[in-house]
């Protein structure tokens, strides 16, 4: 670490790339494992992100998805992977003296176990070598031997909680970029358009072949023992379901895996336009006061005091039929009414923060110095309030992601057949006391389990930044910040 750059005067710090190539090898090794670990799941990812792009297009109205799109999305789709279903098949049947069409001629639920395993180990691995980059970093190539950073991290290091949180989005973000290696299916086959797909089963002795369509309404979860395919079992296609099926006969894990894809999305975009408004207006409030502060306080009261679930619902209900609406299956409606509903509570836990920060001496002094008001919100305000916007932003996409999932619950949420983890809990409601509790319980435990992490991920990251932080006062804000 204590590498000296010769070629500049003393205390004129090395440019990055004069000091990792003055000390290349700690930097070529871990660029070199980077390397392999992405190209292992490049596919993945490219996948993802072609997926994205072409919502993103069928959702204009009036546009259908060019040639060009089109034909990126299936290029993408080739991208080799190698923890896929076509890697690690767990499609297959038993043909009297073993499973055909499965990894290695395991029985479908072991194969797609191994295929969970080793995605989930692949990605903390992942996440490890993210670490030890990081740590490369400071340990070679970082100018100062400590700095305030240093202590951030070592606190949260030691908080459990906020390590717990850490787990729980980390898996979460796990299975939205790897959803369809997850699934034990397709969604094309399980969801969208099953009559145009086929699954060959053993029966009777002989091979059989059938749309499906047709299978999933034998296998059907209706609340009685007959009728029921619950967790880790198969239905009569020899089909496993690590979640058992819906009242369609759909799978639910299937279901479930892609919903969590809008979940997030619905999330990140609410919580992306909430931060955004809310930052602006509080160093836009804190720099100039008087006659802005004071518009921005009744604004934001006005918004508070509307009844926010019943705003939510007329919105939705509103919009539903208009062009807005059909955007990602009513999606970006969601989005635009949680960023509408929710800045004011963010604002408020800004506000506080810029205030203080407007009145330092050094913004004095770049006052003084001619700079302009954005440079000086820019470079001498924001940097200071960074913390509570990661704070704030976990928070409130926990309260997003249990917002949205209780409006699609009422059915106002996201658009049928697109899934969404709320649809699967409102379609399991008439079986929770039946043999086909998992359909609600699941995806319930799943919601609370989700927010609950990002809640532990917040606390985390504002007991790190502010050891002497009272949770208790500033429950109140970050409850507020969360939706609904």
């Amino acid at each position: 670490m204590a590498t000296q750059f010769n070629t500049y005067t003393e205390g004129e710090a090395a440019p990055l790339r004069d000091r990792v190539m003055a000390n290349p090898r700690p930097a070529a090794v871990w660029v070199g494992v980077a390397a392999v670990l992405f190209g292992l799941q490049a596919g993945a990812v490219v996948q993802f992100l072609a997926a994205l792009l072409v919502d993103a297009v069928a959702a204009l109205p009036g546009i259908t998805v060019p040639a060009g799109v089109a034909a990126l999305d299936r290029a993408a789709d080739a991208v080799p992977t190698l923890l896929s279903r076509e890697t690690i098949p767990n499609r297959g049947y038993y043909d009297g003296g073993g499973y055909v069409g499965t990894f290695l001629g395991l029985s479908p639920d072991l194969a797609w176990l191994l295929r969970v395993t080793l995605i989930y180990a692949y990605s903390f691995a992942a996440l490890a070598w993210v670490w030890v980059g990081y740590e490369r970093y400071r340990t070679h190539y970082r100018i100062a031997d400590w700095t305030p950073r240093d202590d951030v991290i070592d606190r949260f290091r030691g908080h459990k909680w906020g390590l717990f949180g850490v787990v729980v989005v980390a898996m979460f973000f796990v299975m939205v970029l790897f959803a369809p290696a997850l699934s034990p299916t397709t969604t094309a086959a399980n969801l969208e358009n099953p009559y145009q797909h086929e699954v060959t089963y053993w029966a009777d002795g002989e091979t059989r072949t059938v749309t499906v369509g047709q299978a999933n309404l034998g296998s059907q979860s209706q609340g009685t023992p007959q009728e029921n395919v619950g967790p880790m079992q198969y239905d009569d296609y020899g089909r496993i379901h690590p979640f058992g099926t819906l009242p369609s006969g759909k799978d639910l894990f299937t279901f479930i895996a892609h919903g969590s894809r809008i979940s997030l999305i619905i999330g990140l975009v609410s919580v992306g336009l909430s931060v955004s408004i809310a930052v602006v207006l509080a160093l836009m409030t804190a720099y100039y006061k008087g006659k802005i502060d004071l518009g921005a306080v009744l604004v934001s009261d006005a918004v508070m005091g509307m009844p926010q679930l019943l705003l939510l619902i007329m919105l939705s209900v509103i919009l539903s039929g208009t062009w807005v609406g059909k955007i990602y299956s009513g999606a970006f409606v969601l989005a635009l009414i949680f960023a509408g509903t929710g800045w004011p509570a963010m604002w408020r836990s800004f506000r506080g923060p810029a205030l203080q920060v407007s009145n330092r001496e050094w913004v004095d002094a770049a006052k003084s110095f001619g700079q302009t008001p954005g440079t000086i919100m820019r470079k001498h305000m924001l940097p200071y309030i960074t913390g509570y916007v990661l704070v704030y932003g976990s928070m409130t996409l926990g309260g997003a992601i249990i917002a949205i999932a209780g409006l699609s619950f009422l059915g106002l949420g996201v658009n049928p057949p697109t899934p969404e983890w709320g649809r699967a809990v409102n379609a399991g409601q008439d079986y929770v006391t039946t043999a086909s509790w998992h359909i609600s319980l699941i995806p319930g435990i799943l919601i609370t389990l989700v927010v609950t992490g990002f809640n532990a991920l917040g606390d985390g990251v504002r007991d790190a930044i502010d050891p002497e932080s009272d949770a208790e006062d500033q429950g109140g804000a970050s409850g507020r910040g969360g939706g609904a």
